[in-house]
């Protein structure tokens, strides 16, 4: 981009400093050191003057904000996997593009499924409470904090993507048999490799699981995918994972299942209404019913980086009058 006027690209939430280097280096980039999040009318404002945004999952881009948008305003980097935060169709309607950072999170979102895997049924996260607690800890003896074993469990995956597919080569590892629902089935080598059985039927699969991986996109087509009704399928000895997304799951009748002992636990790093979080919820982890994180499932300064450059990418191609490598159509979405 040589000799031309650089982009002005607003950027709505504090990113790696390498990045932001970059991104000052290369466009008229408007960093937001403090990283308060925007408010709707900042963002308005943002995309009324800028040329590009920059925004996370916490933006929610909506039809009502893309028609407010500036003549100049061309194009939606976004820092995410997904995007569900943004009306792709609306966007698509007043020729704006729209491009996230596909394939950088998957080892790391895949890394923390199993850790919340193990964690729940080991009861990790209560024995580091011990240690830290106002009781003092009075040593070991054999029948004390007994979890789990996750070793020959069976694994029902609900979505054989790249992250599907990473937790499930991990999981093989750790001596699970791989079980998996997918809108399609996955090609015979992956299967023959991780020894995986496919489940044309969520319903059925869900009933005969030891433990459930939520691992699929967040749309429409899956809001709710696991339903009170499919919840109530589980056996009262499933764990259930989920680092996907929080409304996959009905929230509410997770809770029920919890608190009346009708599942073993869960292990969850997003939910419904994130950042607010059902105070039941926390009831059940103070109980130790439940594992919660605070959505960190792709949280490495590594993938953050990766996710950085794919936006630089993207913005240096559309600018360069080429289609950026990333871009989302709205039939994708």
């Amino acid at each position: 981009m040589a000799g031309k006027k650089k982009p002005l690209v607003v950027i709505t939430r504090k990113l790696p400093d390498p990045v932001e280097t970059r991104m000052r280096e290369l466009f008229d980039a408007r960093l937001n050191v403090e990283d308060k999040p925007m408010s709707r009318e900042e963002l308005a404002a943002a995309m009324r003057e800028a040329d590009v945004l920059v925004p996370t999952i916490t933006d929610r881009i909506d039809a009502e904000l893309i028609e407010q948008a500036g003549p100049n305003f061309k194009l939606i980097a976004s820092l995410s996997n997904g995007v569900d935060h943004i009306d792709v169709a609306a966007a698509s309607k007043k020729g704006i593009t729209v491009t996230n950072t596909p394939n950088v999170l998957t080892e790391d979102t895949a890394d923390m499924t199993m850790a919340l895997m193990l964690a729940v049924p080991r009861r990790l996260a209560e024995g580091a409470n011990v240690l830290t607690g106002d009781k003092k800890w009075t040593g070991w003896s054999p029948t004390w904090m007994i979890g789990r074993r996750i070793w020959g469990k069976r694994l029902g995956i609900v979505g054989m993507g790249r992250i599907g597919t990473a937790v499930a080569r991990r999981a093989k590892a750790f001596g699970l048999s791989i079980h998996y629902h997918n809108r399609h089935r996955v090609l015979q080598s992956v299967e023959d490799e991780l020894e995986a059985t496919y489940w044309e039927s969520l319903d059925q699969m869900l009933a005969r699981m030891d433990i459930i991986s939520v691992n699929c996109p967040s749309t429409p087509a899956t809001f709710h995918l696991l339903s009170a009704r499919r919840l109530a399928l589980l056996q009262p000895t499933t764990y259930i994972v989920n680092t996907a997304r929080g409304d996959i799951i009905d929230e509410d009748a997770l809770i029920k299942l919890l608190q009346d002992g009708k599942i073993a636990g869960a292990g969850l790093d997003v939910y419904e209404n994130e950042p607010a979080l059902n105070t039941k919820l926390l009831k059940l982890a103070a109980k130790h019913k439940v594992v919660l994180l605070p959505h960190m499932g792709s949280a490495t300064l590594e993938g953050r980086i990766d996710m950085g450059e794919k936006v630089i990418i993207n913005i240096r191609t559309f600018f360069d009058g080429h289609r950026p490598p990333d871009r989302v159509l709205p039939m994708r979405t």
